[in-house]
């Protein structure tokens, strides 16, 4: 009995080797865009009727070293990420990333540091290699993802996904980025929703994403940044300038010149996505247009 149990094991041995060395290249052959993804849905329900709000999924950040043209060899930061227009309609995607250090609690930081995202064609090639060595995504940059609208899925449909890239270069002197414990990713354009308050300070929907890495090394890999949940929407003030608009009226008080405009408590929805400007505009972002004003109150 013992011989033929010796038999069968001897025979069977190579058919064992052979199988553990057929599957064990299909565990490391996992696609990176599997690795760390999340998705981020959209909170409608607390909004005014007219606002609408894209799907958005994203990677964990992630670090490279790459040669900059005109820069030399530089420490870059990038996101990945994909949108989803669930919307029933074509909308406009122009995005404006912000990368912020020092807005949590931090030993290094008692100030924030504020990094905006940079389009580099040689840095996203050099990205695209490592994310989509196919080129089957399309990957996309802040400008070119906003040059066609995000088309809609309809329900039922396979989601029509479009993937982007924000890049931050980490030249700083003070280190504040590659030193940091903890930071967040702005992310506007997302949403049509914006408002304006007392002071006549715009804020704009904006989704923000949270990070925290151990350690103090100053180049981290992938696995280091860690997200910290949840996904937080909120309006934030920006730059944008909205002309004519002015703040609302308060209690016992005419309306301004050009009509009430909403504050941050009832936001509305900007009418209508724009083109980016042909120049930049005298101040913000200038990939990012500002909403005309407001219809003054009767107007249909």
């Amino acid at each position: 009995m013992r011989e033929r149990w010796r038999l069968a094991l001897a025979r069977s041995a190579p058919a064992l080797l052979l199988g553990l060395v057929l599957t064990a290249p299909a565990a490391l052959a996992q696609p990176p865009g599997s690795l760390n993804e999340r998705e981020v849905t959209p909170q409608t329900k607390v909004d005014a009727e007219g606002i609408w709000v894209l799907d958005f999924r994203f990677k964990d950040p992630r670090v490279i070293t790459v040669d900059v043209p005109g820069r030399g060899r530089q420490i870059i930061w990038y996101l990945w990420y994909q949108v989803v227009n669930y919307t029933g309609k074509p909308r406009t995607f122009i995005p404006d990333f912000e990368l912020v250090t020092g807005d949590q609690p931090d030993y290094y930081h008692d100030k924030p540091g504020i990094y905006r995202d940079e389009v580099l064609p040689k840095v996203q090639e050099a990205i695209r290699k490592i994310e989509d060595p196919t080129g089957a995504l399309d990957i996309k940059n802040s400008v070119t993802i906003s040059t066609e609208p995000i088309p809609p899925t309809q329900p039922g449909d396979v989601p029509r996904k479009v993937t982007g890239l924000a890049i931050w270069d980490d030249t700083s002197k003070d280190q504040s980025l590659s030193r940091a414990n903890h930071f967040s990713i702005f992310v506007a354009g997302l949403s049509n929703g914006w408002s304006v308050d007392d002071n006549g300070t715009v804020r704009r929907k904006t989704l923000q994403l949270k990070f925290k890495r151990p350690g103090t090394q100053s180049v981290p890999g992938a696995r280091e940044i860690n997200f910290e949940p949840p996904p937080e929407w909120l309006y934030r003030a920006s730059s944008v300038t909205i002309p004519g608009a002015q703040p609302a009226a308060k209690e016992g008080e005419a309306p301004k010149p050009g009509g009430e405009v909403p504050k941050k408590e009832d936001a509305a929805p900007a009418p209508g996505p724009a083109a980016p400007p042909a120049s930049p505009p005298a101040q913000g972002n200038p990939r990012i247009p500002p909403p005309p004003p407001p219809a003054p109150p009767g107007t249909p």
